[in-house]
C-alpha cells in the first residue's frame, strides 16, 4: 500500500531536531515567496523552530514535493499546500494535549 499513488509522500527528515515546523519551498516560487513571512512570524508567536527545506536540492524531495510548494509541516503534519493561511497555521501550532503535559503547569 506504500506505494499507491494515493499513499502520502514522507516528508524530508529534519536535520534540526528542534524544528516543530518545515517549510517545503524554492527559490523563485512567488507563492513560497508569499507563506516564507507568514510561517516565520507565526513560528516566531508560537516559540517554534522553523527548518526550510529547498526542494531543489534534493532530487527526491523535488520528485515527491516539488509540485505542491509552499508545502509546511506542523510536528511532521502537513498543515498547508500552495497558500498558507495565518489563522490555519496558528491553530496548528497551538500545543495540544501532549505538550500541555510537558509545559509547566500543564
Amino acid at each position: 500500500m506504500a506505494d499507491s499513488p494515493l499513499a502520502p509522500a514522507p516528508l524530508p527528515v529534519p536535520s534540526e531536531p528542534d524544528a516543530r515546523v518545515m517549510l517545503l519551498d524554492r527559490d523563485g516560487c512567488h507563492l513560497c515567496d508569499a507563506a516564507r513571512p507568514v510561517v516565520l512570524e507565526e513560528a516566531r508567536r508560537a516559540g517554534a523552530t522553523v527548518e526550510r527545506v529547498d526542494v531543489d536540492a534534493d532530487p527526491a524531495v523535488r520528485a515527491a514535493w516539488g509540485d505542491q510548494v509552499p508545502v509546511v509541516a506542523v510536528d511532521g503534519r502537513v498543515v498547508a499546500r500552495y497558500r498558507v493561511d495565518a489563522t490555519s497555521l496558528r491553530r496548528a501550532l497551538r500545543p495540544g494535549p501532549r505538550w500541555r503535559r510537558l509545559l509547566p503547569g500543564g
